[in-house]
């Protein structure tokens, strides 16, 4: 599944790459806030940018880009009902982006724009799949935060499909239990298929919700198991969409640990199947070739590279640095390489990819 970046973040992105590049990300709640407050909080990222482009760089490009940030500033919508804001300039491009996420203030002048602080708070929404079983049907929902949507699988989804798919000797055996329960596993086997299929435009973590009889067989035959990150045992046939959200609650309050799972298992996934790139070099090669799906790094992970023999080689640089040949840090380009080609990126905290070199990219299968 590509990843629909949203138009202002994919312009960021696309940006052609001119120094000095800005970028402020910062908390922005006029309504909430005292004006004046804010606009001393302005004030002072202005000046902390006006210090850092003066000592860095030309006199005549240092005037253009403050010149250019003081007047979005001036600017700047302060009727919105937003809570923060993002700003990009560069002597080449400019950009204001107002969100609806809570942010801490960070303000840099680079060689290219910082996304990645930006990507982090947009992960904020709560995503996954949820499939209810019972002993008769099955129906999958996409959930987040706010509301679940009925999603259609391509195979059936009541017990009654498949009742003269029963083999004859089980249909005349004596022991209708016996048959229910071969029943029930040819339909499970099918619904397990659906999910299959659904996975692969929908790639979340996934719920299973049902009695202990129904999920103990779905598990014992399930071949989705890595994208399965909670099992929810209760009684749900009778249930409203409102119930089903109700008895997630617990799952999802936690989701830091809903989301590692799911990326654990994502990532055992891809090393199964060949289709895993640990460590800086070979993730870079790999985004490079356009290969990435999904890009997992650590948060504060930072890698200050030297190209090699071609666009696809990088390697650590050493100091004394070379000033115009060297990548100040090259998880942000590689960031941008996989955005770029259709790919994602997600962030965990410090030490949790340290067996895979702090960053791991899921190749396209």
């Amino acid at each position: 599944m590509k990843t629909a970046l949203s138009p202002e973040i994919k312009e960021v992105v696309e940006a052609v790459h001119y120094r000095p590049a800005i970028s402020i990300v910062m908390p922005f709640e006029p309504k909430m806030s005292i004006k004046s407050e804010l606009n001393q909080q302005l004030k002072f990222a202005v000046d902390k940018v006006d210090r850092e482009v003066r000592k860095n760089y030309k006199d005549d490009l240092a005037e253009l880009v403050i010149h250019k940030l003081k007047k979005i500033i001036k600017d700047l919508n302060f009727n919105t009902y937003k809570k923060s804001i993002a700003i990009y300039v560069s002597p080449v491009f400019e950009k204001v982006l107002y969100l609806d996420i809570p942010v801490e203030e960070k303000i840099m002048v680079d060689d290219s724009f910082e996304i990645r602080d930006l990507l982090q708070a947009k992960k904020e929404l709560h995503k996954y799949m949820v499939v209810v079983l019972s002993g008769k049907w099955s129906k999958v929902y996409i959930g987040n935060y706010s509301s679940f949507t009925k999603v259609a699988s391509h195979v059936p989804d009541h017990i009654a499909a498949f009742t003269n798919d029963v083999p004859e000797r089980v249909t005349n055996f004596s022991d209708p239990s016996y048959r229910k329960e071969v029943l029930l596993e040819k339909f499970l086997h099918h619904t397990d298929d659906g999910l299959k299929f659904l996975l692969q435009a929908y790639p979340l973590p996934v719920f299973v919700m049902g009695t202990k009889r129904v999920l103990g067989h779905f598990k014992v035959l399930t071949k989705n198991e890595k994208s399965i990150v909670g099992y929810i045992h209760g009684n749900y046939e009778e249930a409203s969409e409102a119930e089903l959200g109700k008895a997630l609650n617990p799952y999802i309050d936690n989701w830091k640990k809903v989301r590692m799972e799911d990326l654990r298992h994502q990532v055992e996934k891809a090393a199964d199947a060949g289709k895993l790139s640990v460590g800086m070099k070979e993730v870079w090669k790999s985004a490079s070739q356009r290969k990435g799906r999904l890009l997992i790094v650590e948060k504060n992970f930072v890698y200050t590279a030297e190209h090699g023999s071609s666009e696809e080689v990088i390697y650590k640089a050493e100091q004394p640095y070379t000033k115009f040949s060297y990548i100040k840090d090259a998880v942000d380009d590689v960031i941008e390489k996989v955005l770029e080609h259709g790919g994602d990126v997600e962030f965990v905290d410090k030490g949790k990819l340290r067996e895979y070199g702090h960053i791991a990219l899921i190749q396209y299968y």
